[in-house]
Formats: C-alpha cells, structure tokens, sequence
C-alpha cells in the first residue's frame, strides 16, 4: 500500500498536470467570457478617448463590444498552448468540453431564472437603483437561444478550423516561428467565428439586421481580435518557456513532437527543437 500523500497514478505525471491546468484555464475564460458578454462597454470611454467614428459598407458606428473580448484572447492563447504541445485531439477535447459546460451552465441559469422569487429578495436592490431583482437576473442570465446558439456554434467552428490551420501551417514549418502558426490560426478561425456568431444571433435570429450592419459589425469585432491576437504573442512565448522549465526540455520537446498527427511526425521542414 502506498505511503500516505505519496504522488501516484496519472495526475503525479507533470504533463497531466499541464494538460488539466491549461484545460482548467480555458474552460474558465471561455464560460466567464460567455456570462460576461451579456455587458456591452465603450472602448474608447474605458481608455479616455474622443469616439472613433467608423464607417463600414454603408454604416457608422463607435467601438463598442461585449465584455466578453477582455477572455476571449486568453482562450486564443490557451487554444495554441494546448495546440502545441497536446495537439489536435487536445484542443477538440477541451473545445467539446468547453461547450458541454457553457450549455450546462445555461440550462441551469434558465432554470434558477424559472425558480418563484422571494417577495422580500425582489426589492432588496431597491436602494443601490435595482428595483426588481428578479427582472435584473433574468436580465444578466438569460441570454435569447439565438445568441447563446449562436456562440456556441461559432465557437466550436472556429475551435475546430484553429487546429487544422495550426497544423497545416506547423507541417510547413516544422517548429520554427510559433507566432505565424498561433497568429495564422487565429486569423483563419476567427475570421469564421465573428461572422458565424453575428449572422445566427441577429441575422437569422428576431432582431434581423441588415447585411450591412452584419458585415460592419463583424469586420470590427474581427479587426479587434486580430489586434488583441498579435499583442499577446509575447504572453505566448512566455508560457512556452514557463512550460519548458516546468517540464524539461527532453519531455517538452517531445510533447511538441508527439502533438503533430501520426502520419505527419516525420517529414517537417525543420527539426521539432527550436522556435522563434
């Protein structure tokens, strides 16, 4: 029998532990991002800045987004941690779980929405100006099926077009510059998620935008993430070499080789050792 508070089985293993970290960091950005989206800030008030007045295919406009862009970055960059170093099936096993969740998560806001308020919780907020707190959480909760559907969608799509850009890209360069597979990946994905999200929740859905407005909209929002992608480039070089102190270089280097597909290991442009 195994002394007392000794390290045994799987978890001991300091990749599992990886893996269960990174997965746990992104699961918690990608359902904090979706509950946090519901607020829609000024960008350009939050920084003290005159408005920037855009105008896109006919449509005008400020910088304004759901709050949930302050997560969905760090989810980019655990997509393309995970990527490197737990591959394909790593991400797509997150990706999956992160939608179980998310939906999870949902189901019982509706449900707690549904629960009969006590008369006295409803004016408790009545003094700080919530006069309701049953209409205020249903409020802050209870995202339309539209938008939830369609977030959810287009996340899974655009999780799913990351890894195979991430990989097409990682063949042709073998394991040199992280920063053209991370940043390309993200470009391609999220090219398909902004657009994906908006066209289910407000073109198809009740409120019913113009193409216009859709196609304003979307090319904002992904011009923001693209921004956002190539600022945190460093914070990717940063875990990477958090990880390999972390692990060694021996088994860091063949977590990297291990991530590549079966069929594709062999054949690189350049040996699984160095990054720039």
């Amino acid at each position: 029998m195994a002394a007392q508070g000794a390290d045994t089985g799987i978890v001991a293993a300091r990749p599992a532990r990886l893996f269960i970290a990174l997965a746990g960091l992104f699961l918690t950005n990608a359902l904090m991002a979706e509950f946090v989206g519901v607020k829609i800030f000024a960008l350009e008030d939050t920084l003290g800045l005159p408005p920037f007045d855009w105008r896109l295919f006919g449509q005008s406009g400020s910088l304004s987004f759901t709050a949930g862009v302050m997560l969905w970055p760090v989810v980019f960059v655990m997509t393309d941690v995970i990527n490197e170093y737990f591959g394909g099936r790593g991400v797509r096993l997150v990706s999956w779980l992160a939608v179980a969740c998310i939906s999870y998560a949902f189901l019982f806001a509706w449900l707690a929405i549904a629960l009969a308020p006590a008369g006295w919780w409803v004016a408790v907020g009545a003094a700080a100006g919530v006069p309701d707190m049953q209409a205020a959480f249903a409020a802050i909760f209870g995202q339309g099926l539209w938008t939830i559907g369609g977030s959810i969608t287009a996340f899974l799509i655009g999780q799913l077009i990351d890894v195979s850009v991430f990989h097409w890209i990682r063949r042709r360069t073998g394991a040199r510059w992280i920063w053209l597979r991370a940043t390309g990946s993200t470009a391609v994905s999220q090219l398909v998620d902004s657009f994906v999200v908006l066209y289910i929740a407000f073109v198809l859905g009740p409120q019913q935008w113009p193409i216009s407005l859709f196609l304003a909209v979307g090319t904002v929002n992904y011009g923001y993430k693209m921004l956002m992608a190539v600022a945190l480039i460093p914070l990717l070089y940063l875990a990477r070499r958090v990880i390999r102190a972390y692990l060694g270089a021996a088994t860091s280097e063949w977590l990297r080789a291990a991530a590549l597909p079966p069929s594709r290991r062999t054949g690189t442009s350049g040996p699984d050792v160095d990054d720039n």
